[in-house]
């Protein structure tokens, strides 16, 4: 008898779904509602995911994080020999205003040269991915992880005429 309850109750919930509007999953995932869409797509397809080798000379690695909200964030450089930047690379470990910001920072980055890169703002990544106030601290983490990476750099070069002079 109770198996018989539960069959009408399987097939009444399912007769009430079938007939209630359904709306695309695009539409139901969270990002897409709470997110701008060049959010989303730099969360969903993000650019310059990965690591760079921390130790070779000609790579600048700035780590930072948020305490208040938990996010990390990895940004690694390359810099040629002429002090331009030809590639970027990203890990973070938070939301996805904070992965945007990241994988956006590397686009912008890139073939720049090191002090060019030093001009990039936080305001520039804000404005760029349209985020809302409360996620600016974002945007900031970003900033600092640039500004990070290319004082790494600068240490290593630094390290590295002072070298020829020690033999």
């Amino acid at each position: 008898m109770a198996a018989a309850g539960v069959g009408r109750l399987r097939r009444a919930v399912s007769a009430l779904l079938l007939r209630s509007p359904r709306l695309p999953a695009r539409e139901l995932s969270a990002p897409a509602r709470l997110y701008h869409k060049k959010v989303v797509d730099h969360y969903e397809n993000p650019r310059n995911v990965g690591s760079l080798d921390k130790t070779s000379k000609n790579v600048g690695t700035g780590l930072v994080g948020a305490p208040a909200c938990g996010d990390v964030m990895k940004l690694q450089i390359q810099v040629d020999e002429k002090g331009k930047i030809v590639d970027a690379r990203f890990k973070t470990f938070g939301c996805g205003s904070a992965i945007a910001s990241s994988s956006l920072a590397t686009e912008l980055i890139k073939g720049k040269t090191v002090e060019e890169a030093l001009t990039i703002k936080n305001t520039d990544i804000a404005k760029e991915l349209c985020l809302p106030p409360v996620k600016l601290h974002c945007s900031m983490l970003a900033e600092d992880a640039i500004k990070a990476a290319l004082a790494d750099y600068k240490v290593k070069q630094g390290s590295k005429k002072e070298e020829p002079g020690k033999q």
